[in-house]
């Protein structure tokens, strides 16, 4: 959506240095950008492309404007700001209110008028769609489940029974919420399925990334707090509650009844074992995984980088001979 720098200034409280009538229409990376786009100077790494940038305005730190060739919005957090910035020029989709007629809708589901179901999408009974959500192609909503308002299920979204999502959720392609959790007691004869009789809560303004998946409570519900941001292809157990805020990057897995708290964040593959507890404003490094209590905030990490692979075999082998060395040293004390 066209909008003029002054008007983009005036609501995002910037310092704008330029004419507040020139208009932006769309967004563009810096070294990229051309006349009518909007673009953003966030890092020290991108410096080098701002004084040659064709962007009709960059949003940046007062500390770099006198190496902006062009207007500029000045402000504290650039990236921040740019994203405030973007949904306005870039709003999502806009769509028609409606049933498409290959829906399939239980007599006791309930769907606001000004909700748009797509076409093959399933509701089952008991279910309620919120105010101006939107549930895309082929998604299946399971029965006693709630959305709220201004949610958007972008396509083949899976909510198996008992979720309750708030308001002004946005969920991608593949996301499977309610699936049983890895429930399983050992026998002498095998295995024996627990049933999985709990549901799962969602708070507010959460995002759930492409294929990733949510399981039900074992008994009681698994717990998404306010804001969560989940990548693709994440992992969460049953009765896991995660923080508000919190934010897990793609492949993260956390463990059956874990319990993280706000803001924390995990990296790529990262994770934890179940039934541990993660104080607020934790960071765990990619590829490092929570094995204890976390009580301390901070930033955590235990993982092995790639090296060459002669000298991680190398490595690999002074590791094995750790043993011995350890009693040679024993000895040598006495």
């Amino acid at each position: 959506m066209p909008i003029s720098l002054g008007e983009l200034a005036t609501s995002f409280g910037c310092e704008l240095i330029g004419d507040p009538d020139t208009i932006v229409s769309y967004l563009a990376a810096l070294q990229n950008a051309e006349s009518g786009s909007l673009t953003f100077l966030s890092g020290a790494s991108f410096l080098k492309y701002l004084s040659a940038t064709q962007a009709a305005a960059v949003i940046l730190r007062a500390q770099d404007v006198d190496q902006c060739p062009v207007a500029a919005l000045i402000c504290d957090d650039p990236y921040a700001t740019y994203a405030r910035m973007a949904a306005v020029i870039c709003p999502p989709p806009a769509f028609t209110p409606g049933v498409h007629a290959s829906a399939v809708v239980a007599s006791t589901a309930t769907v606001a008028a000004n909700a748009h179901l797509a076409a093959n999408v399933v509701v089952g009974e008991g279910t309620t769609i919120g105010e101006n959500t939107y549930v895309g192609p082929g998604s299946v909503i399971g029965p006693d489940c709630s959305i709220g308002n201004d949610c958007r299920l972008i396509a083949n979204v899976t909510l198996v029974k008992q979720v309750v999502i708030g308001a002004r959720g946005i969920f991608h392609p593949g996301v499977v919420i309610g699936a049983d959790g890895f429930g399983n007691a050992s026998t002498a004869e095998g295995w024996v399925k627990v049933p999985q009789i709990g549901g799962v809560r969602i708070g507010n303004d959460v995002e759930i990334g492409a294929n990733s998946t949510i399981d039900c409570g074992s008994i009681d519900d698994t717990v998404i707090g306010d804001g969560v941001r989940i990548d693709n292809l994440c992992m969460v157990g049953h009765n896991v509650h995660l923080g508000a805020h919190t934010a897990m990057a793609a492949t993260a897995a956390i463990a059956g009844s874990a319990k993280i708290g706000e803001r924390c964040i995990f990296a790529g593959a990262s994770g934890t074992v179940g039934h541990i507890e993660v104080c607020d404003d934790v960071t765990v490094a990619a590829l490092s995984f929570l094995s204890k209590d976390v009580t301390e905030p901070g930033n955590y990490a235990a993982s092995f980088p790639a090296v060459a692979a002669k000298s991680w075999r190398k490595q690999l082998a002074r590791f094995r001979r750790l043993g011995q060395l350890n009693e040679r040293v024993k000895k040598l004390e006495k």
